[in-house]
């Protein structure tokens, strides 16, 4: 059986201050170029005429997506469903709701489209999928709200494989790998060792680029690049996994917004009039629409604050984002600055000793993180 697989796509995901023009929506550039990468990856998907095609989670930013989105999603459910093909759908850390009463996206989507399994409520759900002659059961494992929840549905899972010994086993969820080296801390991820996977295949959400963890296993990978730390020169798209063979490969998508880093300025004893030279000529190739960043190694203070930063806008024209990263030559007296990876646990920290009466304590926690993830990614 050939089996077609999305990652996280994040939809809804916005930053940078930029605008699409007015025939497009007036929406904000990045999360408008999220939306055109999915429905990309959607399409190449089906081009692969595959038997089964498979969401990993994440397909929304957040567990409660605005229409723009919920659209988004709709319009790709009722492509798939017009070409016939089957699908299984898991929630992700993103796009599951931290209170089980709220609801999820998904089961909106599950009253409408019923060709799509949707493993999206907080609970192990097993589906049996036929084509080409061979049926092959997907055990799901969507996102739960603790460690400790996760574990028991991968239990369930390995149990229900045992009795589906005659059939190919597909298991889908959307954990971190400890034995895969985090690109950086997300809200609301679990964490499970690689032992805890256990059946002929594995398919995973939630790594954003296409990574092989083991024999039979695999991060499917994002649609598209979220930030720097995300590692940009990786390619985004989908993957397509044959269950007769085992063989798993990467089709990436293509015309998508670079995210370039530029040769470094080494700026140590520049005037002001010289770090302004060579800063123009970094910026002047930038690739066209390109979202970059440009590192000046050792610059002085008073040279950057003196730089000429209409003339690099004005260099930098053909970019969509050109971001500044000066690294500061050795001061008398060091700063002590925060980790940025532990601000999150900071703000739980904080917010535990704050009096939040009539509030949603853990709805304040879950926006707090949120928005603090979506700055460091956004400066990384």
């Amino acid at each position: 059986m050939k089996v077609a697989a999305i990652g996280d796509a994040h939809l809804g995901r916005s930053y940078l201050p930029y605008t699409t023009s007015v025939a497009e929506g007036s929406v904000n550039q990045r999360e408008w170029d999220f939306e055109r990468s999915f429905e990309a990856a959607v399409e190449l998907a089906l081009a692969q005429e595959p038997d089964l095609l498979l969401w990993l989670g994440d397909i929304f930013d957040h567990p409660a997506p605005h229409y723009r989105s919920f659209r988004v999603v709709q319009r790709a459910l009722a492509t798939i469903r017009d070409h016939g093909v089957p699908m299984v759908v898991i929630s992700g850390n993103h796009d599951t709701p931290r209170l089980a009463g709220r609801g999820s996206p998904y089961s909106a989507l599950a009253d409408t489209f019923p060709h799509a399994h949707f493993a999206t409520r907080m609970a192990y759900q097993r589906f049996e999928v036929k084509g080409q002659g061979e049926a092959v059961v997907v055990h799901a494992v969507p996102q739960m709200m603790t460690v400790e929840a996760t574990l028991a549905a991968l239990q369930e899972a390995n149990a229900a494989r045992a009795t589906a010994s005659g059939h190919t086993n597909l298991h889908i969820t959307h954990p971190r790998v400890k034995q895969v080296e985090p690109r950086h801390a997300d809200i609301n991820e679990i964490e499970v060792d690689l032992g805890d996977l256990r059946s002929d295949l594995v398919l995973l959400g939630h790594y954003h680029f296409h990574t092989r963890v083991a024999e039979g296993i695999w991060y499917a990978g994002s649609t598209d690049t979220f930030s720097f730390a995300d590692d940009p020169d990786k390619p985004k798209g989908i993957v397509v996994l044959d269950t007769v063979t085992g063989d798993c490969h990467h089709v990436p998508l293509q015309g998508q917004r670079p995210l370039v880093t530029l040769e470094s300025v080494h700026a140590l004893g520049m005037s002001p009039a010289e770090l302004s030279e060579h800063v123009i000529q970094r910026a002047s190739t930038v690739p066209p629409g390109a979202v970059a960043r440009l590192y000046l190694e050792g610059v002085d203070p008073e040279a950057y604050r003196l730089l000429d930063r209409q003339a690099v806008r004005e260099a930098a024209a053909a970019a969509l984002h050109l971001q500044l990263e000066p690294q500061f030559q050795a001061v008398a007296v060091p700063a002590e600055l925060p980790s940025v990876g532990t601000l999150a646990g900071q703000w739980g920290s904080w917010l535990g000793h704050q009096d939040l009466t009539g509030l949603d304590r853990s709805r304040v926690r879950e926006l707090g993180e949120r928005y603090l993830q979506e700055a460091i990614e956004a400066a990384g």
